[in-house]
């Protein structure tokens, strides 16, 4: 399985959880021996300017921001691009998922998962997506820039009991229609990171899901980071979770 990424990730952007350091060395550590990694190139501008708002990414380019969110964005096309074949997982950051037309709170700067679906319907490889964000926080941004466009279907599953939040993904995921699936993939809801819900063999369980669905549609996937802060186990989550995507 290939996974998108990029040394500049490592990097200390701004002092927030989501850029803290030794996160994404936590998740390569975890998962280097069971897949193949690709380089990340940055998003061009007219793929980000087609999502965002001119004052929004002057905003994000006066905080100096830009260099690095724009490779995060990058990230996401890529992975996007290579899951019309095989599954694929960017590991980038910063994530997305709050990050509207002209405005981003959470960590997020730019949309990744908005800019990579938009990508994709622009040059005619899409003409419907689905996106699934498992992320402890509900992805105000990407339903903020999808909901009006009619391609996309988007699911946030919020459920405090374990069981149940695996039956509601299943039942959702069932009733997919769509050229691609996109993943939101954020790891906080583990039992031991801030949302306390989710065991990591779940992660390898909603994979498996989605591996179905893709088979069932003969359609790929993509997922990409975006929340997850326990260091000690987020990399075995990703792991999990990219076995489960491969139908393991």
């Amino acid at each position: 399985m290939r996974v998108v990424t990029h040394d500049d990730f490592r990097q200390v952007y701004v002092h927030e959880p989501a850029a803290a350091p030794g996160r994404i060395e936590s998740v390569l550590d975890a998962i280097r021996s069971e897949v193949e990694f690709e380089e990340a190139v940055t998003a061009g501008f007219d793929d980000i300017s087609a999502v965002h708002t001119q004052a929004h990414v002057e905003g994000v380019t006066q905080r100096g921001l830009y260099k690095i969110a724009a490779l995060s964005a990058g990230g996401a096309i890529q992975a996007a691009n290579i899951a019309l074949s095989e599954p694929c997982f960017a590991l980038t950051r910063p994530p997305g998922h709050h990050a509207s037309a002209d405005y981003a709170w959470g960590f997020c700067y730019f949309n990744n998962m908005a800019i990579a679906l938009e990508s994709l319907r622009r040059n005619r490889k899409i003409n419907t997506a689905y996106v699934l964000d498992f992320d402890m926080h509900f992805g105000d941004g990407t339903v903020s820039i999808l909901k009006d466009k009619g391609y996309a279907a988007i699911h946030n599953p919020d459920v405090d009991d374990r069981k149940e939040y695996l039956r509601e993904v299943e039942a959702h995921l069932s009733n997919a229609k769509a050229d691609i699936i996109g993943v939101s993939a954020g790891f906080d809801n583990h039992v031991l990171d801030w949302g306390g819900v989710l065991l990591t063999e779940d992660y390898q369980a909603i994979g498996r899901m989605i591996h179905q669905v893709c088979r069932k549609l003969q359609i790929g996937c993509f997922a990409l980071l975006e929340g997850g802060y326990n260091h000690q186990v987020l990399g075995q989550n990703v792991l999990a979770f990219l076995r489960g995507l491969q139908g393991r």
